[in-house]
């Protein structure tokens, strides 16, 4: 009978051969003995089972069960016994004969010599199989069978089951329910005892001098083992410890009630913080860790351990890889956090989603880092321009503001009633997210609204206030909501950035507690969808004439005149915001204007639509020199037409048409129809720039 084998040196603990009983190759040698090689005539039963590929190899297997697992088990069905043919350090046993102390890749190599000159070996042929390693040295992996304790595991997973079919349990997200379950659906009995130096000793003890799968004690203390095997066997019993040690994955099984001085279900942690809410950890370890908890939770205190289990992702390099040590690409968190800051990678983690695996590079760092200085610089304006702590009148003024009263709300000017609504309109979002456990979306909508409503636009708003107010109420007023807002803001950002943000709170002026212990944000409060709608159009006449400036490369200190052109009513907010327009677009206060009818003389204005129902006119003189700017376009022309010629000539070339590469060819092609547009735009802007000089003339 012909095997393949890519372990020879297994053939001692070879205890029979299997092949399919529908092979009708070998049917006729089922029932019958085979003799092991080496072996000195040492017979195996020649037997038939339909785990056995008869496409594989020969279709002949040798069955060594003291020599892996599926062979193992495949023995335990049969009744078939067990033969060890290893030491734990590698050598090969008596079992082995003539090759008892042998190592066993050198044994390995002997043996196959033997074998090939005795006839028996049929042929070697390469061949590639996964070889199990040892995580530390790198040494090859080998299957032993040996005496272990084991946890009897179904009992236990019927519940852990129950507990996610009947809602008790929830696991965020809920792809991941189905990984739990053919988990334990599908579970086997648990090996307990390890081998090692560390960990929490077995609590077995066995009586010197008799067996020890007989007689042996459980205890929770050596004391309590002694007397008991004092009880049972005499006085002047001895004993000693099993020296293995449990599964750290068991040790940790009962970590969230033996922290808690279990068994002593009277202990006030005990009873404050068991059953704790939820559990947030790596969805690598659902089942080496969560699941193994959920299961001696219910054995040992009747209850779950926790309501949610919230999956993070694995974190792994720019690239995607997992990080290792031979890849070179860990990063460390402490240098990580000396580099950016413990607030900044906290942040950078948040708005990963739930259950996937995130890839962190050192741009994402430094861009929430940048969010962390903005932050920080954020709350040094607000303080700054909060009246001093020993000014009473004007703080309780700050505090007279009420708003949560709606009533109270559409009194505010438009920018602090637009802010305070967006600020009420996010509170319920992100309150709303973390219940749900939305953790990156509620992460992205406070980062843009700080930045990008509250930094950008009302901080900015703000200062036509504090530094261009003819009355201290304005300025009251826009101190108050400055403070209102800021103060939400670090309430919903302290979860993920707890240090900077409690930095703040604490210098802010008054503060009774710290932040950690300040109430959470209440929320439906009044918002005024009309007041947001009124400054998103004061937004987008901003940015219209922003983007006009940066067109014509006006000079930021530069204030241009305007004509704004709306309707009556869209007039009647904008205009009221005069102040705030001219900061936020550089404009010339005394020179700007609301009418509901457009300007005369439209050839020397630049228009722009904002929004439907409103429009600006800039006069082109106040942004350009006119002349000048018509030498500098056509000088630019005719640089930008000879560039585009010359592309041209190489096209019109039959000989780099034919024999340049392809690639080149089509490159040239792109560029010259990108000169051309350039071209097409530069003489469309310099005939309406030389228009302008003609009609003034």
């Amino acid at each position: 009978m012909t095997v393949a084998t890519t372990r020879p040196e297994t053939l001692f603990g070879d205890v029979a051969i299997a092949v399919n009983p529908q092979d009708e190759r070998y049917s006729k040698y089922i029932g019958r003995q085979a003799i092991v090689p080496m072996t000195y005539g040492r017979h195996v039963p020649i037997i038939a089972d339909r785990y056995v590929d008869k496409e594989f190899g020969t279709g002949v297997l040798k069955i060594s069960p003291g020599h892996d697992h599926n062979d193992y088990l495949l023995a335990r069905k049969l009744g078939l016994p067990i033969l060890n043919v290893m030491n734990k350090d590698g050598t090969l046993n008596e079992v082995a004969g003539l090759y008892c102390g042998m190592d066993r890749f050198e044994a390995r190599k002997k043996l196959w010599l033997e074998l090939e000159e005795t006839g028996l070996a049929v042929k070697k042929e390469p061949h590639t199989s996964r070889i199990p390693r040892s995580q530390r040295g790198g040494e090859v992996i080998e299957p032993l069978v040996s005496k272990q304790w084991f946890v009897t595991m179904e009992p236990l997973a019927e519940k852990a089951l129950h507990a996610v079919q009947k809602g008790q349990l929830t696991i965020i997200p809920d792809r991941f329910e189905k990984i739990y379950n053919h988990w334990l659906s599908n579970i086997k009995d648990w090996c307990i005892s390890r081998q090692l130096w560390w960990g929490h000793r077995i609590p077995v003890w066995y009586i010197v001098g008799k067996d020890c799968e007989e007689d042996y004690i459980v205890a929770r203390s050596s004391e309590e083992a002694l007397g008991k095997a004092r009880d049972k066997y005499g006085y002047d019993v001895e004993i000693y410890q099993d020296p293995d040690v449990l599964d750290t994955w068991f040790s940790s099984a009962l970590w969230p009630f033996s922290t808690l001085g279990w068994p002593d279900v009277s202990a006030d942690d005990y009873k404050r913080f068991y059953p704790t809410t939820v559990l947030e950890t790596g969805h690598d370890i659902l089942f080496f860790w969560v699941a193994r908890m959920v299961m001696m939770g219910i054995e040992f205190t009747g209850t779950i351990p926790f309501s949610y289990v919230y999956m993070h992702g694995l974190i792994k390099d720019s690239q995607g890889r997992k990080m290792s040590k031979t890849l070179g690409n860990v990063i460390d968190p402490v240098d990580t956090i000396k580099e950016f800051g413990s607030d900044a990678l906290r942040f950078t983690l948040s708005l990963g989603t739930a259950g996937q695996d995130l890839n962190l590079s050192m741009e994402r760092l430094s861009s929430n880092k940048a969010f962390t200085n903005k932050l920080w610089n954020a709350g040094k304006f607000v303080l700054q321009n909060l009246p001093s702590p020993s000014d009473v009148s004007a703080w309780e003024t700050i505090v007279a503001h009420k708003f949560a009263s709606e009533e109270f709300l559409l009194q505010l000017p438009l920018p602090e009633c637009w802010v305070v609504s967006k600020l009420h309109q996010l509170i319920d979002v992100v309150t709303s997210g973390y219940d749900k456990f939305f953790f990156n979306d509620v992460a992205r909508e406070t980062y843009d609204f700080f930045w990008g409503d509250f930094a950008d636009w009302y901080i900015e708003s703000s200062k036509a206030r504090l530094y261009q107010s003819e009355g201290n109420s304005d300025a009251s007023v826009a101190q108050a909501v400055l403070l209102y807002v800021f103060e939400n803001i670090l309430k919903i950002l302290h979860p993920f950035m707890p240090f900077v943000t409690e930095a703040l709170w604490q210098a802010l002026p008054h503060r009774k507690e710290a932040l950690i212990v300040t109430p959470w944000p209440e929320t439906t409060l009044p918002r005024n969808v009309n007041s947001i709608k009124k400054f998103e159009n004061l937004q987008a006449l901003t940015r219209a004439i922003r983007n006009a400036r940066a067109e014509y490369s006006v000079a930021p200190a530069k204030r241009i005149s305007a004509s704004i052109v709306a309707s009556l009513d869209v007039l009647q907010y904008i205009s009221a915001e005069k102040q705030v327009l001219a900061l936020l677009c550089r404009l010339d206060l005394q020179n700007v204007d609301f009418t509901d009818s457009c300007p005369g003389d439209e050839k020397h204005l630049v228009h722009l639509v904002a929004d439907e129902g409103l429009e600006a006119y800039l006069p082109l003189a106040d942004m350009i020199d006119i002349s000048a700017e018509v030498q500098r376009l056509a000088k630019r022309l005719s640089k930008m037409q000879l560039e585009y010629d010359a592309l041209v000539a190489r096209l019109s070339s039959p000989k780099f048409v034919e024999k340049a590469p392809e690639e080149v060819v089509r490159g040239v092609r792109e560029k010259a129809a990108e000169a051309e547009e350039k071209i097409s735009l530069t003489k469309s802007r310099l005939a309406f720039l030389q228009s302008t000089v003609l009609v003034s003339k």
